[in-house]
């Protein structure tokens, strides 16, 4: 056997497959043993009573992209890496910006700059926001160059959207390339239309936001994505499914083989629009989109969940500070149209999922892994490397105490932002312990990692998102 660097003794390994007693044995950074007994190592760490999980891998973050207008999110990949390791994540898929009458190259060079401050393992989705011949054609085959093998399309956003036209583009050019797709579902135009009639009767607060996005505008845009991705032979992600009207689109498809995978958070078995709906301007603080849906949709979604319609869930960590210039109140209280959609969910999704989950008894703990840690590395491109414990995985491992009590904190968050719409929750199931390649970069909340450690994480063709080679009568107009 080769010599053991680290043992991690006495836990239940709980892996996508079941839950077993034994030790891990780590050297080099990746699991190299898994026994019911291994001799000393190096280092032995304790783990009796402990669940010995995988590190989390969150497929959906927004950390320090560059705006527009200079500057970048809040959320720096420091602050980013912290929050992650204090919630038992140690594998992350951020986002690379493009702007409209922008390329590709130049953002992806600046995001590289600012990941390699990352203590997180990473890779990245390539946002297309205005797929021209020249991004598709010269740009973006550089871009699959580097390992990245995910798109992102949004259906809606002023700065961001993709008219049908443009959908189509992307679908193809993801196609060629051997990529994912991953969309944002809900319609632009009907959006526009309700802002515009709401903001003209003086509904400007935070709840009015849920208004000016009804379920109906995510369904119908979630059958739209799907069904261009079907024209094309394209597989794609459904983002941030918030309601069983979106998830039922994605069902149908499932059923009909379409590849379509749907992802949801935990904003949508936690939060309620009746929380944007807060004295003052305390609403804001819980602002996402697609918006929180009323508190009967949380168990429909949990149904989707369990019946593997909804096979991952994501923070879709967006984060904005409450206060400041650039938050939430930008220093007034300003209309729900102008006010920047999203919330921190980096630390809290692990325990909420768990809480919600496998303390409550909706999901097993083998199910938890997968919705957290196997599938989103396996859709990814990220499996076998990463999302379990098994011979030659990076030895990703958290260290949960299944039945310890905690109360959400922003302080326990430990990112940039200065609130946590989780505060108060409180959550059975606790990260005590994470490693990360091996080496341990949490300990009781403390988070020991240096700056720079973080590892880039290329991504060659995998089959799990080969096209099918079903299209309409036979004819492929993606490669004619």
């Amino acid at each position: 056997m080769t010599q053991l660097e680290t043992a991690i003794r006495g836990g239940t390994v709980v892996t996508a497959e079941g839950m077993i007693r034994a030790d891990v044995g780590i050297a080099g950074g990746r699991v190299v043993a898994l026994a019911e007994s291994l001799p000393d190592a190096a280092r032995v760490i304790e783990a009796d009573g402990l669940w010995v999980m995988p590190g989390g891998v969150d497929s959906h973050c927004h950390i320090e992209e560059a705006q527009p207008g200079g500057g970048a999110n809040e959320e720096s990949f420091v602050t980013a890496s912290r929050a992650a390791f204090a919630g038992g994540t140690t594998s992350v898929v951020c986002f690379i910006p493009q702007w409209k009458g922008g390329g590709l190259l130049e953002r992806l060079a600046d995001v590289e700059a600012r990941a390699a401050h990352a203590m997180l393992d990473h890779a990245f989705h390539q946002i297309i926001t205005d797929p021209t011949d020249a991004v598709l054609e010269r740009e973006l085959p550089q871009v699959v160059a580097k390992g990245i093998r995910s798109l992102k399309a949004f259906l809606t956003y002023d700065s961001m959207h993709l008219d049908d036209g443009q959908f189509l583009k992307v679908l193809v050019a993801a196609k060629r390339h051997g990529c994912l797709v991953t969309v944002h579902c809900e319609n632009y135009a009907a959006i526009n239309w309700r802002i515009e009639a709401l903001l003209a009767a003086g509904m400007t607060a935070p709840k009015y936001h849920a208004w000016a996005r009804p379920p109906v505008v995510e369904r119908e845009a979630t059958h739209r994505a799907i069904a261009l991705a079907e024209v094309v032979d394209q597989p794609i992600q459904i983002f941030h499914v918030s309601c069983v009207e979106a998830a039922d689109e994605i069902a149908r498809a499932q059923a009909r083989g379409v590849k379509v995978w749907g992802e949801t958070c935990p904003q949508y078995f936690t939060l309620t629009a009746g929380d944007m709906d807060r004295p003052g301007f305390e609403g804001a603080k819980f602002m996402c989109s697609p918006a929180p849906r009323e508190a009967e949709e949380h168990a429909r979604v949990w149904e989707m969940i369990r019946r593997g319609v909804l096979d991952i869930v994501s923070s879709d960590h967006c984060a904005f500070s409450f206060e400041g210039t650039a938050g939430k109140r930008q220093n007034g209280d300003a209309s729900f149209a102008v006010i920047p959609n999203g919330i921190p969910g980096l630390t809290a999704r692990l325990p909420l999922v768990f809480s919600e989950g496998v303390a409550k008894g909706r999901i097993s703990p083998e199910h938890f892994v997968r919705l957290t840690a196997t599938n989103p590395a396996k859709l990814m491109g990220l499996w076998p490397r990463k999302g379990g414990i098994h011979i030659g995985a990076d030895a990703d491992i958290a260290l949960w105490d299944p039945t310890r009590r905690t109360r959400l904190t922003n302080a326990l968050m430990q990112h940039a932002i200065d609130y946590t719409p989780y505060e108060g929750i409180e959550v059975t199931g606790w990260p005590l312990r994470l490693l990360r390649r091996g080496e341990v970069v949490m300990a009781d909340g403390e988070v020991s990692a240096e700056p720079g450690s973080g590892r880039y994480l290329p991504r060659a063709p995998y089959p799990m998102v080969a096209p099918r080679g079903v299209v309409p009568f036979g004819f492929d107009a993606a490669n004619a």
